[in-house]
């Protein structure tokens, strides 16, 4: 059973517990290999926790985590957006692979729409990385194509793309 909450400031060591294990999860043998145990370090861990801890206190982003059988298995965040017509911005949705296939993907998104709703925005738009399996998730969930860029990185690049929602009331 996935019961989605809320984030609170507690739950930062299980954010970036999820955020470093998702990445090493979904881009395994995807990106430039350096670039992938960088991002996935014990330091890069240390560092989102800390990221997390203060995006939490501030509070100035919608934070939504997912519990599965007690535990932390995804997250989402957003918040606004400054992206064209989009007023709003899906920042971070990480799942583990273990939480795929079972709807909690969709819950998130859905529970973040309606927060970002009752803020009074009306357009949601998230960058994904091209290589990114799940992008299709978007696709599925009615995102259309809006947009790409390319950044540098240790040991090559990687390609952006962007997905959007005209109305945020199609996630709902």
């Amino acid at each position: 059973m996935t019961k989605v909450r809320r984030a609170m400031s507690e739950d930062a060591p299980d954010l970036a517990r999820v955020h470093v294990e998702s990445w090493a999860e979904t881009y395994q043998g995807l990106m430039p290999e350096d670039f992938l145990k960088g991002m996935t370090s014990t330091a890069r861990q240390q560092r989102r926790q800390t990221l997390w801890q203060k995006t939490l206190e501030v509070g100035q982003e919608s934070v939504f985590a997912a519990e599965k059988d007690g535990r932390l298995a995804g997250f989402i965040s957003g918040g606004p957006s400054n992206f064209g017509d989009y007023d709003a911005e899906l920042f971070t949705l990480y799942l583990l692979n273990s939480a795929h296939g079972e709807g909690v993907g969709r819950a998130l998104m859905q529970t973040l729409a309606a927060d970002l709703a009752a803020w009074g925005h009306t357009s949601l738009m998230l960058w994904v990385l091209d290589i990114n399996p799940a992008r299709t998730f978007y696709e599925h969930l009615g995102g259309v194509f809006i947009g790409e860029k390319t950044e540098a990185v240790i040991g090559g690049e990687l390609r952006e793309v962007a997905y959007g929602w005209a109305d945020l009331r199609a996630l709902l």
